[in-house]
């Protein structure tokens, strides 16, 4: 378990994602869970749908064109946590999440690039057959941390 006192953020977002219903559903989910900000990375889509909530108000979101452009501006001391079905991902049952992190989950059909998944800090994944739809997955990585928080 860890010191609630000692300092911590954490920062969600999606690379290059596929609709934006899923976007509007992972903001609604990060300012359940307390994220300190949000953000995109691409182009695929820029609209903003589904954040009912109206997250964007909430919090602070960023978006970046490109994954150096994100990579660059990563908050200092902050590790890259990315979500991806790797070999090298370890399991999130196990996970020990960083005080300081930004998530980064790639969209379903294509998965995170191979720049994000070697600049990661960290990759997690979940027992799982089939990709997750990456709201859920995001959902999933929030609540293990706030779990995992308490």
């Amino acid at each position: 378990m860890t010191n609630n006192l000692e300092q911590g953020f954490f920062g969600i977002g999606i690379q290059n994602g596929k609709t934006p219903e899923n976007l509007g559903v992972l903001w609604r989910s990060a300012q359940n869970m307390g994220a300190s900000f949000i953000f995109t990375i691409g182009n695929r889509y820029a609209k903003q749908a589904c954040d009912t909530h109206k997250a964007t108000g909430a919090m602070p979101y960023f978006h970046y064109d490109t994954f150096d452009d994100f990579y660059k501006n990563l908050p200092k001391s902050a590790m890259l946590v990315g979500v991806e079905l790797d070999e090298k991902a370890v399991p999130l049952e196990t996970f020990e999440h960083p005080r300081r992190c930004v998530y980064l989950l790639g969209a379903e059909d294509h998965g995170l690039s191979k720049a994000a998944i070697e600049k990661s800090h960290f990759l997690v994944k979940f027992k799982s057959v089939l990709s997750l739809n990456v709201s859920v997955a995001g959902s999933i990585v929030m609540y293990d941390r706030q779990a995992k928080m308490e």
